[in-house]
């Protein structure tokens, strides 16, 4: 890696950085806030009800994970934190209070994008030098919270969207399905990474992530860019 390198790599990770640490850390504030309001405290005893991104990385999904997508120039790029522990059987309602604890981060990855865009009219007014840096970190954050709202939301357990599916479905099929969380990590590295090297052994197109996320990610970015009147 030569010297000439080094700049752009400092300025990718600059503008990088900021928006995922942002959206991944409201992200997990969000489930405990929204756990201890409807009777739960365990995140709050735990220490985890707080904006300090140190108390939410997890070194691999929020440090390595965006690292090596970033490197590989994937069409996305998303990562987690350590999830915030939540006691379902301490909320008032455990079943309906479920979905609204899990539909909380990808809410709040949402409502970070709209203030994300509202602040790129800010960036008229800072300095030259300063501009292109916040317009780059606020488009990102757009994007990265974007792809964390829609990924969270497929809904397949433990992600949140598993856990809303789990919340709407009647008590028996919700019992069966909320036992698929224990192969819930096993099945989205399979279709993330998995699926694509064997697609590519094979000389066969496997990788299911782009048109999962590709149009619902672009829906809700155009939809943002609307409410916001970025886009006419």
């Amino acid at each position: 890696m030569g010297d000439m390198d080094l700049p752009a790599i400092l300025y990718g990770i600059s503008v990088w950085a900021l928006p995922v640490i942002f959206a991944i850390t409201l992200h997990e504030a969000a489930h405990g806030y929204a756990a201890l309001q409807f009777g739960d405290d365990t995140a709050q005893r735990a220490g985890r009800l707080s904006l300090n991104p140190l108390r939410h990385i997890d070194r691999f999904g929020t440090i390595i994970l965006p690292a090596i997508l970033l490197l590989i120039r994937a069409p996305f790029l998303f990562g987690y934190a350590k999830p915030v522990p939540v006691n379902f059987g301490r909320l008032g309602k455990p079943k309906r209070d479920m979905i609204w604890v899990a539909a909380a981060g990808p809410l709040t990855n949402v409502a970070l994008a709209i203030v994300s865009a509202l602040l790129l009219y800010v960036t008229e007014i800072l300095p030259g030098t300063v501009a292109p840096w916040a317009v780059d970190n606020l488009q990102n954050s757009v994007q990265i919270n974007a792809v964390l709202a829609v990924f969270n939301m497929i809904p397949i357990p433990p992600l949140d969207g598993g856990r809303v599916l789990t919340g709407l479905l009647p008590l028996p099929l919700a019992i069966r399905y909320a036992r698929l969380e224990r192969w819930g990590l096993f099945l989205l590295i399979g279709a993330l990474f998995i699926l694509p090297l064997l697609g590519r052994q094979i000389g066969a197109n496997l990788d299911i992530f782009p048109w999962l996320m590709g149009p619902p990610v672009d829906y809700l970015i155009r939809f943002i860019a609307y409410v916001t009147g970025l886009s006419p």
